[in-house]
């Protein structure tokens, strides 16, 4: 079996610091190595469908909840688990594009329902199969126990941190988790352009 960078900075610690245990890093730094080297991946099939990576997301959120008639602003950011900031953001560039329609709630003059339109249910449809087919190309190195047993390993971690799922899946697989904003921030916060960055660089630095 052949050595990777981390093998490398753990032999680098032993020497220097003969006394630590420093097997941590060789779970954690793996982790995000994976995670840096998969986002560019999954970045770059994304762009194929003139998407971003947080677009996919709202995309994929609205889809597989099923919600015809739309969602509420506010249940989109819970949904997503990212902050009400950042789900404008992406709305904004989505409406532009034509792939979502925002208006104002009937029922509830303070809430936004966000729907997709013909379009964008149809470009969602195309990039989340071909999402799947990149998933599994990052992953053919593994066989199908091997994924299933590191699933299984990784969601004892994620639980034992405190990331139990709610009554809205968050985000998508492989997605940017964030502290998700209330309904009513969903709904009014103002655009702020700098948002999405943060949570990006947030998630990155828990990775």
């Amino acid at each position: 079996m052949g050595r990777d960078a981390v093998d490398l900075v753990l032999e680098q610690w032993a020497r220097a610091r003969p006394d630590l245990d420093a097997s941590p890093m060789g779970v954690l730094g793996r982790l995000s190595r994976v995670a840096r080297i998969a986002e560019r991946e999954l970045k770059a099939l994304f762009s194929e469908f003139g998407l971003e990576r947080g677009e996919f997301d709202v995309l994929a959120t609205l889809r597989r909840a099923g919600a015809d008639g739309g969602m509420t602003a506010g249940d989109l950011a819970r949904s997503s688990m990212v902050t009400s900031g950042a789900v404008t953001n992406r709305l904004d560039r989505l409406v532009a594009k034509g792939h979502v329609t925002r208006d104002v709630d009937p029922a509830n003059r303070r809430s936004v329902i966000v729907a997709l339109t013909p379009a964008g249910r149809d470009l969602i449809d195309r990039a989340v199969v071909a999402h799947l087919e990149n998933e599994r190309r990052i992953l053919a190195a593994l066989d199908r126990d091997q994924r299933d047993g590191l699933a299984a390993t990784l969601r004892t971690l994620l639980l034992s941190l405190g990331d139990e799922a709610g009554d809205e899946a968050g985000g998508e697989a492989g997605g940017e988790p964030d502290v998700a904003g209330g309904e009513a921030r969903g709904a009014a916060a103002p655009a702020d352009p700098g948002a999405e960055a943060r949570d990006e660089a947030r998630a990155a630095g828990r990775s």
